[in-house]
């Protein structure tokens, strides 16, 4: 449905469109095609072109905004959608970059503050999404969706002052937790190279490696790179999900460690291993 009495729905899609893109749509109610178009200045000159082709994320942008238009009808009480009580939103930002993914959480949870008399459920595994969403909707109830290493079952948590706020750090603590019990998978070296990765690029370094620390012996970090590398790959990694030889596990300890140690991260996040130093 594109129009209806009091409204009309592509005008509502453009207003939220408009949030994120610099393209237009059209859609012919004959054929039901839509078509994209976006002006561009030439020779100061204002030329639209037609027709123009959409990239994989702007193309789901253009599918949220048409979603979002009809989540406020709903919230607006429209005679159309006045039977909707539930609105389940799973993760939404697919194919998006990072300043679309800040503004599309943003723009919902600024959308979701103003319902009334509807109930919202939304799910996602993209950190930063999660961060926005959990600072905007401070007072909304939120859980955790985490797999039991010990038996393969998923447990659903609620999630409180206590729980690392951050992704990174929620998945550096379980990887200390994993390290000190000594269950340690091949796949998690795949989690440890990710936090690498995030870190890295956090300091404005190159590569992961630059965030291993230097032992007396530099081949020591060429070894540790080297391990991360082949160990969070192919039938290494979530192919193969055994448990590690002991030689691999302790590189896994030192590098996490070391890692800890550096960066300094709030040492109540990690008690025994301050109560081991303690003893030490």
């Amino acid at each position: 449905m594109l129009e209806g009495e009091g409204f009309d729905m592509q005008t509502r899609v453009r207003t939220f469109l408009n949030r994120y893109v610099d393209f237009n749509f059209d859609i012919d109610t004959t054929t039901w095609e839509v078509s994209f178009s976006r002006e561009v200045i030439q020779s100061n000159t204002t030329q639209r072109i037609e027709n123009i082709k959409i990239s994989r994320g702007e193309e789901n942008i253009f599918i949220w905004s048409f979603f979002l238009a009809i989540v406020e009808l709903a919230i607006d009480n429209d005679e159309a959608y006045q039977w909707v009580k539930y609105i389940y939103i799973d993760d939404p930002i697919s194919s998006l970059d990072d300043n679309n993914v800040i503004i599309v959480a943003s723009h919902l949870a600024q959308l979701l503050k103003d319902a009334e008399g509807k109930q919202f459920i939304i799910s996602t595994h993209h950190g930063l999404f999660y961060n926005v969403m959990f600072n905007e909707l401070k007072k909304a109830e939120k859980y955790l969706l985490r797999k039991d290493s010990t038996n393969n079952n998923y447990q659903l948590e609620t999630l409180t002052k206590d729980t690392p706020f951050y992704q990174h750090i929620a998945i550096l603590k379980e990887l200390h937790e994993i390290a000190l019990n000594g269950k340690i998978y091949t796949y998690h070296f795949n989690l440890l190279r990710n936090i690498l990765e995030k870190t890295a690029a956090f300091h404005g370094f190159d590569k992961f490696s630059d965030c291993i620390k230097l032992e007396q012996d530099d081949a020591d970090k060429i070894i540790h790179a080297r391990r991360i590398n082949i160990l969070s790959h192919g039938n290494y990694s979530i192919f193969e999900p055994i448990e590690m030889q002991d030689e691999n596990k302790e590189h896994f300890k030192k590098i996490l460690e070391s890692f800890i140690e550096t960066y300094q991260f709030n040492d109540e996040l990690f008690p025994e291993q301050t109560a081991q130093e303690g003893q030490a």
